[in-house]
């Protein structure tokens, strides 16, 4: 790990170092099967062991990290059939979410909609692809907040950690493939309420993704 003794603020370190952590894990610093080691972890911090193990169990019920026999916490593994479920699964009740949400679309919406797709461009001019990320997280989740099923969010909120780990893989073996283009151009068929186009402009997007997978 680098950059040792990071030293944080007296409150919430356990918030900071879990985001960290997080962000590491997410861009690929510490790739699957990384060894997570709490007393190299809380000297690098500056901290004692107890908010380096809080941030750990955080990142644990994210499934982010898991135990192994003989190893401790290590980065959990992403595997290829994985994502090929998940994204079956999108395809399947995304274009709902979306449906669902386009009926009582306000200006206020389009409005938060487009501050996201701004939010990628700086993202992209910035060179902070997990930010990127993140943004292209808040805008296929505003479909999913905003469709009325708890379930649908419940379900996005349970796979979409997943979803960014591999959306920045693949974003790297992929530049030509720009996220803030793909979304301005479903941002336009939104507001032009066109919706049988902007769901069949989803799924190819989501095909995409599957078909990396070799699915």
């Amino acid at each position: 790990m680098k950059n040792a003794h990071l030293a944080l603020p007296p409150v919430s370190r356990s918030e900071h170092i879990y985001l960290a952590l997080k962000k590491r894990i997410m861009s690929g610093d510490m790739p699957p099967g990384h060894r997570l080691i709490v007393l190299e972890i809380a000297r690098q911090f500056d901290v004692s062991q107890a908010p380096v193990r809080e941030a750990m169990e955080r990142l644990k019920q994210e499934m982010l990290i898991v135990g192994k026999p003989n190893k401790g916490s290590v980065v959990s593994e992403i595997t290829a059939q994985e994502i090929r479920d998940i994204y079956e699964l999108r395809q399947l009740i995304e274009g709902h979410a979306l449906r669902a949400t386009m009926k009582a679309l306000t200006e206020s919406d389009i409005k938060k909609l487009e501050a996201i797709v701004i939010g990628m461009r700086n993202s992209v001019d910035d060179g902070d692809p997990y930010r990127l990320v993140e943004r292209d997280m808040d805008f296929h989740g505003f479909f999913y907040e905003h469709s009325g099923n708890a379930l649908f969010l419940e379900i996005w909120n349970s796979i979409k950690t997943k979803i960014m780990r591999f959306i920045s893989i693949t974003n790297q073996d992929h530049p030509g493939y720009t996220l803030p283009d793909s979304h301005t151009e479903l941002l336009d068929l939104i507001k032009a309420g066109d919706v049988e186009q902007t769901e069949k402009k989803l799924i190819r997007g989501l095909d995409f993704y599957k078909q990396y997978t070799g699915g």
